[in-house]
């Protein structure tokens, strides 16, 4: 099942700063249908993740193909433990959202990612069992800027946590309908030329690895949602491209670049 959470000016549900909290579902080509029976189409609403986040656990170079392509500037290899950052919740979008390029800024790239929701508690986990700790997947863009980058082993505040920089929906996939996430293809497109293919098959650490490795020195609990990291092919994108990212079975999640003036800055 796909369910997605949007705002709307009407209803009586959770106010957001763009009106009235929906749950919504998929309706035919374009349209989505809300909890209330009401069809609308996709651009008269405001997207909005599609679960209630919790923290917000991001993977690097935990693609083969990726440690590969960056193998010339980096001091890491497959064999280190996964390179693990949090970010803040004023990093996420919904579908369908603006992302902002500063100015001045010589290279900002996508980074199209399975997420993982965590669905119950999970402390000292075994691999045999951590997926059944996991609730449902969706699509995340998390951006980066390479200008701010201290190193490639080392991601900080700027390149990670800006305001906007970590798309995620459009849909939020309910575990049971995904028979191995480990074998989806993903792909990313930039005006609608494909720019990046992968599959998760490639991750360097799966998914039960990470909430076993993970949960032996943190607790994950529901809501909790992991970013497992982006193949090769990030390339420079500028304001007034439409970036999409595609996973198989899971979803399209759709973004644009704007400028600063697009935020009054």
């Amino acid at each position: 099942m796909k369910r997605a959470k949007v705002a709307y000016a009407g209803g009586i549900h959770e106010a957001t700063p763009y009106g009235a909290q929906h749950e919504a579902a998929q309706h035919g080509t374009g349209q989505i249908r809300l909890a209330d029976g009401r069809v609308l189409a996709e651009d008269a609403v405001v997207w909005l993740p599609p679960f209630e986040v919790g923290t917000i656990i991001a993977l690097g170079l935990n693609y083969a193909d990726h440690l590969k392509e960056l193998s010339g500037e980096l001091t890491v290899t497959a064999k280190d433990e996964p390179l693990v950052f949090l970010k803040g919740p004023g990093t996420l979008i919904g579908h369908r959202g603006q992302t902002r390029r500063p100015a001045g800024v010589g290279f900002m790239h996508y980074e199209c990612e399975l997420a993982v929701v965590i669905g119950k508690t999970a402390c000292k986990v075994s691999q045999a069992d951590a997926l059944q700790h996991v609730a449902g997947y969706t699509v995340c863009n998390d951006y980066a800027i390479r200008d701010y980058l201290e190193n490639w082993y080392r991601p900080n505040l700027r390149v990670k946590n800006r305001d906007g920089c970590t798309v995620l929906g459009p849909w939020f996939v309910d575990a049971a309908d995904v028979p191995d996430p480990h074998d989806l293809t993903l792909r990313t497109l930039v005006n609608g030329q494909v720019t990046q293919q992968g599959h998760t098959g490639n991750m360097v650490n799966d998914i039960p690895e990470l909430i076993a490795y993970l949960s032996s020195f943190m607790t994950l609990r529901a809501g909790d949602v992991i970013l497992t990291g982006t193949p090769e092919g990030v390339v420079n994108v500028d304001v007034g491209d439409e970036v999409v990212c595609e996973i198989e079975g899971i979803g399209r999640l759709v973004n644009t670049i704007v400028g600063d003036g697009a935020f009054g800055r």
